[in-house]
């Protein structure tokens, strides 16, 4: 395939959002600044919102920028938003594991009756499923 189709790149780009998303809503009190997390744990969520938002620019990068515009970068794009999606799923999954807690009271609200995590990451699977079904039908309609 030679140029990768705009729909799936404008998808793309609305579900990389969630890359940028934990560095505004957990850069407080409540999180990275809370004063009863000792400072290795601040730390590695210092990390972790780093890597994250330098990895929502790779993937901004992959989709837009990156030439050729091919579907080979945009199967990448989507790969890494699966780790992040991913990673969500199994934090949620393991969160009696390890002492988890998928909502603080009085921070986070819900949806339609639905924690406001889960409501986004289940529409970001969404969009990621639509995104690699668009993707999948352009390559196969590309001649060989």
């Amino acid at each position: 395939m030679t140029q990768s189709p705009l729909s799936v790149r404008v998808l793309l780009t609305l579900t990389a959002l969630e890359f940028f998303g934990p560095i505004l809503r957990d850069s407080n009190s409540s999180h990275l600044l809370h004063p009863d997390w000792v400072g290795h744990a601040r730390f590695h969520l210092a990390w972790m919102l780093a890597f994250m938002g330098l990895s929502g620019l790779v993937n901004l990068y992959l989709i837009w920028v990156a030439r050729p515009a091919t579907s080979r970068n945009l199967w990448l794009a989507l790969a890494l938003q699966c780790c992040c999606v991913g990673g969500f799923w199994i934090s949620v999954a393991a969160e009696g594991a390890y002492g988890g807690q998928l909502r603080v009271p009085g921070e986070h609200s819900a949806i339609l009756g639905v924690p406001e995590n889960v409501f986004f990451f289940a529409a970001m699977t969404v969009g990621l499923i639509v995104a690699a079904v668009l993707l999948w039908r352009a390559d196969r309609a590309e001649p060989r």
